[in-house]
């Protein structure tokens, strides 16, 4: 999840060639530091809880009824066993697909946000600081070590509601 909000966030990299003032940010620590991505997490973990608990039920279920078809002695046995076990498949198909629908938007929109809140956040320091531009850390070769905003980038992310 962290690697999709650094590639997203990249953005916030601008040229530099005519600034005279700049500030760097590590955004990869702003994103592993972020509060409002670590309540996020949580609240999809709970959210998606009782389907993952239903996945790793359907798939003990297809374990014990591939063990039961491997087992059985007659073909009735092994037909009505394989029903079973296509019908689990199905559920649990399903479920997964669910599951990753989920995640899916969740992640969409927890992105949006936090790329909302760190533009904004990056726009503000820039303001308070003077400064022509801020970079993304990562993406800068050298820079002055005294240009390097991050403690306050992720303080004052930190600190929206």
């Amino acid at each position: 999840m962290k690697k999709l909000f650094i590639a997203a966030l990249a953005t916030l990299s601008v040229n530099i060639a005519h600034a005279d003032d700049y500030a760097v940010v590590d955004l990869e620590r702003v994103v592993q530091s972020s509060i409002y991505l670590k309540q996020q997490n949580t609240s999809l973990q709970n959210t998606i809880k009782p389907q993952t608990m239903q996945i790793e039920q359907l798939q003990k279920d297809l374990n014990t009824i591939q063990e039961k078809g491997q087992a059985a002695k007659t073909a009735a046995e092994r037909e009505k066993l394989a029903k079973d076990f296509e019908t689990k498949a199905e559920q649990l198909a399903k479920l997964q697909q669910q599951v990753q629908n989920i995640v899916q938007n969740s992640m969409q929109n927890v992105n949006k946000t936090f790329d909302a809140r760190l533009k904004a956040t990056a726009e503000q320091l820039r303001l308070e600081n003077k400064l022509d531009v801020v970079l993304n850390k990562n993406a800068v070769l050298a820079y002055e070590v005294k240009a390097d905003l991050t403690d306050k980038m992720i303080q004052k992310v930190n600190a929206i509601k």
